[in-house]
């Protein structure tokens, strides 16, 4: 069964290889970027395949001359055939988790919301601290990072902050992010010294293309109004504040970061598309509950997906029960530990999804 689908894998990639370079192809951008996009996936299987079929060769060979050589050489030659089995089968395992289906997300940009929840201004404060490490462990993966609204609180923390995140693993890496964050510290705005439990919500959408969702323009309410800063107070003389209220679904996205109105419309049209994505895909997958639910729920403490205490310099992941004493390494953007946890764990319930 496996060698069947892989044989059927290795005969699509060449297909796609071929037509990559016809001219219809490269004449058609939607389709040279569809199809690059497949070769990409295939080549990863296809190569896997190629060395197990590389190790099983290797296997066979010894094995044939195994039964001719004479007592001298069959030790090396058993050692040699036990190697080759060994090195198939750990392909074979490779193969396996390759064969899983792909997330529809991978190799999108991520649009990521932080906003301070539970807690006052020491929760703003706290969505600055995310908000940094985010920007810290994007610069470390190669990825980049372009805000498309960021609103200060009235003690140098963040209300809320709405940035892109751009990168060919962007997702992957970013995916889990998604919930509620909570901090265990003494707040600057603590007089008595006393640990204060805040919190902070993150929300991950995947980055929609224009062609993934369709817009009705007639399905769209878009006022407009002058922007404002901390504590209310106006930082622009005219009405360049953009909110846009899908009005079958009833999302609103507010965009003021930007001085020119058209400007601050498209920024709320990317994250409307990302927002409506993920509607979509939810409704797909039959999950219940509104858009964001999954991941920051009311903002409670009940439904924190990682804390990070500060007396203890721990950080704790909830959902792995994953700890880890390096709370100011995590907080500069040394992230690579949690995540890659993570993404083992979604990997191995796949795997385990995919055998029962």
């Amino acid at each position: 069964m496996l060698d069947d689908r892989l044989q059927e894998i290795e005969a699509e990639y060449a297909d796609v290889e071929s037509r990559l370079s016809s001219p219809e192809v490269s004449n058609n951008p939607n389709l040279l970027r569809e199809l690059s996009k497949r070769h990409k996936e295939l080549s990863e299987v296809v190569a896997a395949y190629r060395r197990l079929k590389a190790a099983k060769g290797d296997a066979e060979s010894a094995t044939e001359l195994l039964e001719v050589a004479d007592a001298s050489e069959r030790e090396e030659l058993r050692e040699e055939v036990d190697r080759a089995h060994h090195l198939a089968l750990e392909i074979e395992e490779e193969l396996q988790a390759l064969l899983l289906p792909k997330d529809p997300n991978d190799g999108r940009n991520v649009i990521m919301e932080i906003r301070g929840a539970e807690g006052g201004e020491e929760a703003n404060l706290f969505a600055r601290d995310l908000y940094e490490m985010y920007q810290h462990y994007a610069q470390t993966r190669g990825l980049k990072i372009e805000v498309l609204e960021e609103r200060a609180s009235e003690r140098d923390g963040l209300d809320e902050v709405v940035f892109v995140v751009k990168g060919g693993d962007a997702w992957s890496r970013f995916e889990h992010e998604g919930g509620v964050h909570r901090v265990q510290r003494v707040p600057v705005t603590e007089s008595k010294g006393r640990v204060h439990t805040s919190s902070a919500t993150v929300t991950v959408l995947p980055e929609a293309e224009e062609v993934d969702v369709e817009i009705d323009a007639n399905d769209l309410k878009i006022d407009v109004y002058r922007s404002s800063g901390p504590g209310g107070q106006s930082v622009n003389t005219t009405d360049s504040a953009v909110r846009i209220t899908h009005i079958p679904t009833g999302i609103v996205v507010a965009m003021q970061d930007e001085k020119s109105q058209i400007q601050n419309r498209a920024k709320a049209m990317v994250v409307l598309r990302a927002r409506l994505l993920k509607a979509a895909q939810d409704a797909q997958a039959t999950e219940v509950g509104d858009l964001r639910r999954s991941q920051i729920g009311g903002g409670g403490r009940s439904e924190k997906i990682r804390t990070y205490n500060f007396k203890d310099s721990r950080v704790t992941d909830h959902r792995i029960n994953l700890t880890l004493y390096k709370l100011d390494a995590i907080l500069a953007g040394d992230l690579d530990e949690v995540v890659d946890a993570l993404m083992a764990a979604k990997r191995a319930e796949q795997l385990t999804q995919a055998g029962g």
